[in-house]
Protein backbone atom coordinates (compact mmCIF):
# COMPACT_ATOMS: atom_id res chain seq x y z
CA UNK A 1 0.00 0.00 0.00
CA UNK A 2 2.90 2.35 0.71
CA UNK A 3 4.30 1.79 -2.80
CA UNK A 4 0.86 2.39 -4.34
CA UNK A 5 0.58 5.69 -2.48
CA UNK A 6 4.03 6.81 -3.64
CA UNK A 7 3.28 5.95 -7.29
CA UNK A 8 -0.04 7.83 -7.17
CA UNK A 9 1.62 10.89 -5.63
CA UNK A 10 4.34 10.84 -8.28
CA UNK A 11 1.63 10.53 -10.92
CA UNK A 12 0.07 13.83 -9.86
CA UNK A 13 3.45 15.57 -10.10
CA UNK A 14 4.18 14.01 -13.49
CA UNK A 15 1.09 15.51 -15.12
CA UNK A 16 2.50 18.94 -14.26
CA UNK A 17 6.17 18.36 -15.10
CA UNK A 18 6.44 16.11 -18.16
CA UNK A 19 5.40 15.95 -21.78
CA UNK A 20 2.58 13.45 -22.33
CA UNK A 21 3.00 10.36 -24.53
CA UNK A 22 6.83 10.39 -24.66
CA UNK A 23 9.13 8.31 -22.46
CA UNK A 24 12.78 7.25 -22.50
CA UNK A 25 14.23 3.81 -21.83
CA UNK A 26 17.97 3.31 -21.49
CA UNK A 27 20.04 0.16 -21.96
CA UNK A 28 23.23 0.79 -20.00
CA UNK A 29 26.15 -1.49 -20.86
CA UNK A 30 29.27 -1.98 -18.75
CA UNK A 31 32.19 -4.41 -19.01
CA UNK A 32 33.64 -6.00 -15.87
CA UNK A 33 35.48 -9.22 -14.97
CA UNK A 34 35.31 -10.43 -18.56
CA UNK A 35 31.52 -10.01 -18.75
CA UNK A 36 29.30 -7.59 -20.64
CA UNK A 37 26.74 -6.41 -18.12
CA UNK A 38 23.55 -4.36 -18.28
CA UNK A 39 22.09 -2.13 -15.61
CA UNK A 40 18.66 -3.29 -14.44
CA UNK A 41 16.20 -2.50 -11.68
CA UNK A 42 13.15 -4.06 -10.09
CA UNK A 43 10.02 -2.28 -8.94
CA UNK A 44 9.55 -2.96 -5.24
CA UNK A 45 7.36 -6.03 -4.72
CA UNK A 46 7.79 -7.30 -8.28
CA UNK A 47 10.46 -9.72 -9.49
CA UNK A 48 10.56 -8.61 -13.12
CA UNK A 49 13.60 -6.75 -14.43
CA UNK A 50 13.27 -3.25 -15.80
CA UNK A 51 15.49 -0.81 -17.68
CA UNK A 52 16.32 2.63 -16.28
CA UNK A 53 13.95 5.14 -17.79
CA UNK A 54 11.87 8.23 -17.28
CA UNK A 55 10.05 11.10 -18.93
CA UNK A 56 10.88 14.30 -20.79
CA UNK A 57 10.32 17.60 -19.03
CA UNK A 58 8.23 20.21 -20.85
CA UNK A 59 11.21 22.50 -21.45
CA UNK A 60 13.89 19.88 -22.10
CA UNK A 61 15.60 18.45 -25.15
CA UNK A 62 15.39 14.70 -25.66
CA UNK A 63 19.13 14.07 -25.19
CA UNK A 64 19.15 16.28 -22.10
CA UNK A 65 16.38 14.14 -20.64
CA UNK A 66 18.32 10.93 -21.28
CA UNK A 67 21.46 12.39 -19.67
CA UNK A 68 19.47 13.56 -16.64
CA UNK A 69 17.76 10.17 -16.23
CA UNK A 70 21.04 8.27 -16.39
CA UNK A 71 22.82 10.61 -14.01
CA UNK A 72 20.00 10.15 -11.51
CA UNK A 73 20.50 6.37 -11.68
CA UNK A 74 24.28 6.07 -11.97
CA UNK A 75 25.77 9.31 -10.72
CA UNK A 76 27.99 9.20 -13.82
CA UNK A 77 28.64 12.08 -16.20
CA UNK A 78 30.04 12.26 -19.74
CA UNK A 79 28.30 8.99 -20.63
CA UNK A 80 28.39 7.87 -24.25
CA UNK A 81 24.75 7.83 -25.44
CA UNK A 82 23.27 6.68 -28.72
CA UNK A 83 19.60 6.85 -29.70
CA UNK A 84 18.82 3.57 -31.44
CA UNK A 85 15.06 3.05 -31.89
CA UNK A 86 11.52 3.91 -30.83
CA UNK A 87 8.89 1.61 -29.37
CA UNK A 88 5.20 2.40 -29.67
CA UNK A 89 3.05 -0.73 -29.65
CA UNK A 90 -0.38 -0.54 -28.03
CA UNK A 91 -0.59 -1.55 -24.37
CA UNK A 92 3.17 -1.37 -23.81
CA UNK A 93 2.77 -0.45 -20.15
CA UNK A 94 -0.92 -0.17 -19.37
CA UNK A 95 -1.28 -3.79 -18.26
CA UNK A 96 1.62 -3.49 -15.84
CA UNK A 97 -0.38 -0.90 -13.90
CA UNK A 98 -3.81 -2.56 -14.21
CA UNK A 99 -4.48 -2.28 -10.45
CA UNK A 100 -4.37 1.52 -10.70
CA UNK A 101 -6.96 4.02 -11.92
CA UNK A 102 -6.92 4.85 -15.62
CA UNK A 103 -5.90 8.43 -14.76
CA UNK A 104 -2.50 7.26 -13.48
CA UNK A 105 0.29 8.96 -15.44
CA UNK A 106 2.23 5.71 -15.87
CA UNK A 107 -0.84 3.97 -17.28
CA UNK A 108 -1.16 6.30 -20.27
CA UNK A 109 0.04 5.33 -23.71
CA UNK A 110 3.72 6.22 -24.22
CA UNK A 111 5.98 6.02 -27.24
CA UNK A 112 9.42 5.30 -25.83
CA UNK A 113 12.70 6.49 -27.31
CA UNK A 114 15.47 3.95 -26.75
CA UNK A 115 19.03 4.99 -25.93
CA UNK A 116 21.94 2.70 -25.28
CA UNK A 117 24.70 3.96 -23.01
CA UNK A 118 28.29 2.77 -22.67
CA UNK A 119 29.88 3.43 -19.29
CA UNK A 120 33.10 2.75 -17.46
CA UNK A 121 31.90 0.24 -14.87
CA UNK A 122 34.29 1.59 -12.22
CA UNK A 123 32.83 5.12 -12.38
CA UNK A 124 29.21 4.20 -11.67
CA UNK A 125 27.62 4.74 -8.25
CA UNK A 126 24.16 3.20 -8.27
CA UNK A 127 21.37 5.33 -6.82
CA UNK A 128 18.37 4.15 -4.76
CA UNK A 129 14.90 5.66 -5.07
CA UNK A 130 11.50 5.12 -3.44
CA UNK A 131 9.85 3.06 -6.20
CA UNK A 132 12.58 0.66 -7.32
CA UNK A 133 14.98 -1.60 -5.50
CA UNK A 134 18.63 -0.61 -5.99
CA UNK A 135 19.87 -0.87 -9.56
CA UNK A 136 22.20 -3.79 -10.18
CA UNK A 137 24.57 -5.00 -12.86
CA UNK A 138 23.64 -8.34 -14.43
CA UNK A 139 25.69 -10.21 -17.05
CA UNK A 140 23.72 -10.40 -20.27
CA UNK A 141 23.84 -14.22 -20.12
CA UNK A 142 22.12 -14.17 -16.69
CA UNK A 143 19.18 -11.88 -17.45
CA UNK A 144 15.74 -13.14 -16.38
CA UNK A 145 12.24 -12.00 -17.39
CA UNK A 146 11.71 -8.30 -18.09
CA UNK A 147 8.70 -6.12 -17.30
CA UNK A 148 6.50 -4.73 -20.10
CA UNK A 149 8.38 -4.73 -23.44
CA UNK A 150 11.82 -4.14 -21.96
CA UNK A 151 13.12 -7.45 -23.33
CA UNK A 152 12.37 -6.17 -26.86
CA UNK A 153 14.17 -2.90 -26.10
CA UNK A 154 17.20 -4.71 -24.66
CA UNK A 155 17.46 -7.12 -27.60
CA UNK A 156 17.25 -4.26 -30.08
CA UNK A 157 19.99 -2.37 -28.20
CA UNK A 158 22.30 -5.40 -28.25
CA UNK A 159 21.61 -5.96 -31.94
CA UNK A 160 22.44 -2.30 -32.63
CA UNK A 161 25.62 -2.49 -30.56
CA UNK A 162 26.71 -5.48 -32.66
CA UNK A 163 26.01 -3.69 -35.93
CA UNK A 164 27.81 -0.52 -34.83
CA UNK A 165 30.89 -2.22 -33.38
CA UNK A 166 33.07 -0.99 -36.26
CA UNK A 167 31.61 2.53 -36.39
CA UNK A 168 31.13 3.70 -32.78
CA UNK A 169 33.64 4.12 -29.90
CA UNK A 170 32.38 1.00 -28.17
CA UNK A 171 35.71 -0.42 -26.97
CA UNK A 172 36.94 2.98 -25.80
CA UNK A 173 33.74 3.63 -23.84
CA UNK A 174 33.46 0.23 -22.14
CA UNK A 175 37.06 -0.65 -21.29
CA UNK A 176 39.21 1.05 -18.64
CA UNK A 177 41.93 3.36 -19.88
CA UNK A 178 44.49 0.52 -19.74
CA UNK A 179 43.53 -2.96 -20.91
CA UNK A 180 45.00 -6.17 -22.26
CA UNK A 181 44.47 -7.58 -25.73
CA UNK A 182 42.64 -10.64 -24.31
CA UNK A 183 40.22 -8.26 -22.53
CA UNK A 184 39.55 -6.39 -25.77
CA UNK A 185 39.02 -9.66 -27.65
CA UNK A 186 36.67 -10.93 -24.93
CA UNK A 187 34.56 -7.76 -25.23
CA UNK A 188 34.27 -8.22 -29.00
CA UNK A 189 33.38 -11.90 -28.62
CA UNK A 190 30.59 -11.21 -26.14
CA UNK A 191 29.06 -8.45 -28.26
CA UNK A 192 29.30 -10.51 -31.45
CA UNK A 193 28.15 -13.70 -29.74
CA UNK A 194 30.93 -15.85 -31.18
CA UNK A 195 34.54 -16.89 -30.62
CA UNK A 196 37.28 -15.11 -32.58
CA UNK A 197 40.64 -16.49 -33.64
CA UNK A 198 43.25 -15.01 -31.32
CA UNK A 199 45.95 -14.50 -33.94
CA UNK A 200 43.61 -12.94 -36.51
CA UNK A 201 42.10 -10.63 -33.91
CA UNK A 202 45.50 -9.39 -32.73
CA UNK A 203 46.71 -8.79 -36.28
CA UNK A 204 43.57 -6.85 -37.24
CA UNK A 205 43.72 -4.66 -34.17
CA UNK A 206 47.39 -3.86 -34.66
CA UNK A 207 46.84 -3.19 -38.38
CA UNK A 208 44.18 -0.58 -37.54
CA UNK A 209 46.94 1.40 -35.76
CA UNK A 210 44.53 2.63 -33.07
CA UNK A 211 46.25 1.07 -30.04
CA UNK A 212 49.26 2.28 -28.09
CA UNK A 213 51.30 -0.44 -26.39
CA UNK A 214 52.42 0.61 -22.93
CA UNK A 215 55.69 -0.17 -21.17
CA UNK A 216 53.87 -2.08 -18.44
CA UNK A 217 51.95 -5.31 -18.00
CA UNK A 218 49.06 -6.68 -15.94
CA UNK A 219 50.50 -8.18 -12.76
CA UNK A 220 49.28 -11.33 -11.07
CA UNK A 221 48.41 -14.86 -12.19
CA UNK A 222 50.50 -17.90 -12.89
CA UNK A 223 51.17 -17.13 -16.55
CA UNK A 224 53.25 -14.45 -18.22
CA UNK A 225 51.75 -11.05 -17.46
CA UNK A 226 49.96 -9.73 -20.58
CA UNK A 227 50.98 -6.38 -22.05
CA UNK A 228 48.78 -3.37 -21.43
CA UNK A 229 47.40 -1.15 -24.18
CA UNK A 230 45.37 2.01 -24.44
CA UNK A 231 43.50 3.59 -27.34
CA UNK A 232 45.14 6.38 -29.30
CA UNK A 233 41.96 8.44 -29.16
CA UNK A 234 42.76 10.70 -32.11
CA UNK A 235 43.58 7.79 -34.42
CA UNK A 236 40.61 5.82 -33.09
CA UNK A 237 38.14 8.59 -33.84
CA UNK A 238 39.62 9.08 -37.31
CA UNK A 239 39.42 5.35 -38.05
CA UNK A 240 35.77 5.20 -36.98
CA UNK A 241 34.80 7.89 -39.49
CA UNK A 242 35.53 5.43 -42.28
CA UNK A 243 34.66 2.35 -40.25
CA UNK A 244 36.96 -0.48 -39.27
CA UNK A 245 36.25 -2.07 -42.60
CA UNK A 246 36.82 -5.72 -41.87
CA UNK A 247 34.19 -8.17 -40.81
CA UNK A 248 34.41 -10.38 -37.77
Amino acid sequence: MELKRIIEEKSQESWEIYLPSISIDCVVFGFHDGELKVLVLRMKGKNLLGLPGGYVEKRENLNEAAIRILKSRTGAENIYLNQFSTFGDLDRSEGFFEEYADTLWNKQRFISVGFYALVDYSKVNLVIDTVFDPCEWVAIEDLTAFMMDHNIIFNKALETLRLQLNHKPIGHSLLPEKFTMPELQKLYEIILGKKLNRGNFYRKMLRYDILEKLDESRKGGAHKAPDLYKFDVEKYQLALKNGLNEGW
